[in-house]
């Protein structure tokens, strides 16, 4: 591959993480999750298991792969945060300046990759591990959930 290319293909991904980390910081609907301590995010995945098992008719065993499966993507979210820091704040600082802090914003799309990368497999493994799981008519059910774009968890 041409480097004009790759830098381009690097750029591209870049301004676009930039762009959703943006836009994830500037949207005030789910701030709250942000926000919880360990006890209400657990007692959230909680109930949302105990939801989608509902809807899906899951047997005990299914239910605990969901559950490893939510604890996961709570591992990832909170890998891609990082520890303890602010991600309005960290984009913020990239334009607190007179220049745009391209140093910290490419060491910021670097961090959040490799925080991506890094759990992505178990991740994988765990959706794969609960969706393999599922009788056919189960899978049949998330199939027409994601078809709808998530309506399952709207009132009304």
């Amino acid at each position: 591959m041409k480097p004009w290319i790759k830098r381009t293909l690097i750029g591209v991904f870049g301004a676009s993480i930039l762009l959703g980390g943006l836009s994830a910081c500037g949207h005030r609907q789910h701030s709250w999750h942000a926000n919880m301590s360990a006890e209400e995010s657990t007692q959230f995945r909680g109930r949302l298991v105990d939801r989608v098992s509902g809807k899906l008719d899951l047997t005990e065993d299914q239910k605990k792969r969901l559950t490893a499966l939510a604890d996961k993507l709570h591992e990832q979210r909170t890998a891609l945060a990082g520890p303890g820091k602010d991600p309005r704040a960290e984009v913020q600082a990239l334009v607190a300046g007179d220049k745009f802090d391209k140093a910290r914003a490419q060491v910021l799309v670097t961090e959040k990759t490799a925080a991506i990368q890094g759990k992505s497999p178990e991740v994988i493994a765990a959706l794969a591990d609960f969706y393999d799981s599922l009788n056919p008519a189960q899978q049949q059910k998330v199939r027409e959930f994601m078809q709808r774009r998530g309506r399952w968890m709207h009132r009304g």
